[in-house]
């Protein structure tokens, strides 16, 4: 089969590697598209896959076409979205209910073959199947939106907090979404900042964009990174207000440092957290995507031919355009 391959660091080809064979309680997916984030830009330059080569493409979504013979919960022909992450079950912070810090951390399309390919492996547990109206191209958004999905488990950000979020790319304008409260009405058009009187009052700031647009007097409730840049981090952290909460959401590079005020976070009560990948929210991004808070039209700017897949990888890292996927 065809597949997008990290060979070594900063080289990644689209070439043939073997057709995948399920497992016992494992099923084959003929993908239907697949999403580029930031950490497949990791993955390239060298962190995060343990070992290369690798196929990358964790946000994925496509058909049932072979089952492992203990499979009984799908069917060939059912169409799913798959939540890449694979946990040991076995270790202490997997017991303790923390799969996302698993001492055995993997992931489909990070440490084991993804989705950037014809075909995917993945566990039957890991697959939701999907409605008749959602498409199954645009599923590929629902992994991105587990993890906004989870950066709010963290953050427990109130109803009327005032929410900074520092990043306008497609994690950035989710957090936003998510950040915005339910309306009656899904928006039409490129995502823009909530109007008077959703859950909370929130701005989208790029980096580069005017810093006087952000004092706001007292600091913001929540301070949100979507960005993982390092000029973005340090103003965030300058912005927060008494008692409140500072997000790192962004996947910075592990070179990356800011400085932070001790006394400033004791005195103040300031909590610093961050949000790692995917806990206990798949299944509920699925069912949100399912009911339309996303508006796929807009998130998905570029899909693109597997054969393309270099080349999108440098269009994502160049940030030009929202989400890209691409479609074997």
């Amino acid at each position: 089969m065809k597949a997008a391959i990290v060979e070594s660091v900063g080289k990644v080809v689209v070439g043939e590697v073997p057709d995948p064979t399920p497992g016992p309680r494992e099923v084959v997916v003929e993908v239907a598209a697949c999403g580029l984030c930031g950490t497949d830009l990791h993955i390239r330059q060298g962190e995060f896959a343990p070992t290369l080569p690798v196929v990358p493409g964790h946000e994925f979504a496509g058909t049932v076409v072979a089952l492992g013979r203990d499979v009984r919960e799908l069917a060939a022909g059912d169409r799913v979205a798959v939540d890449p992450s694979l946990h040991c079950h076995e270790c202490r912070y997997c017991r303790a209910g923390r799969g996302n810090l698993c001492e055995r951390w993997a992931a489909i399309g990070v440490t084991k073959a993804g989705g950037a390919a014809q075909y995917a492996v993945a566990p039957a547990a890991n697959c939701v199947r999907l409605p008749d109206h959602v498409r199954t191209q645009d599923a590929a958004l629902i992994e991105p939106l587990s993890c906004a999905v989870r950066g709010y488990d963290v953050l427990r950000s109130r109803l009327g907090a005032h929410v900074l979020i520092y990043g306008s790319g497609t994690m950035g304008l989710m957090m936003l979404e998510l950040a915005s409260g339910p309306r009656g009405e899904r928006r039409r058009g490129r995502p823009q900042p909530p109007a008077a009187g959703d859950g909370a009052a929130a701005r989208c700031l790029g980096v580069g964009g005017r810093a006087d647009e952000l004092d706001r007097p007292g600091g913001w409730t929540s301070v949100i990174d979507a960005t993982g840049n390092a000029a973005a981090i340090q103003d965030g952290l300058d912005r927060v207000a008494k008692a409140g909460t500072f997000l790192q959401f962004g996947v910075a590079d592990y070179a990356t440092r800011v400085t932070i005020d001790p006394y400033r976070v004791y005195n103040q009560e300031i909590t610093i957290t961050g949000s790692m990948a995917v806990l206990h929210s798949y299944e509920r991004a699925a069912e949100l995507f399912a009911a339309g808070v996303l508006d796929p039209e807009v998130f998905i700017s570029d899909r693109l031919p597997l054969d393309d897949y270099p080349r999108a990888l440098d269009q994502f890292a160049s940030g030009v355009g929202r989400k890209i996927v691409v479609v074997p």
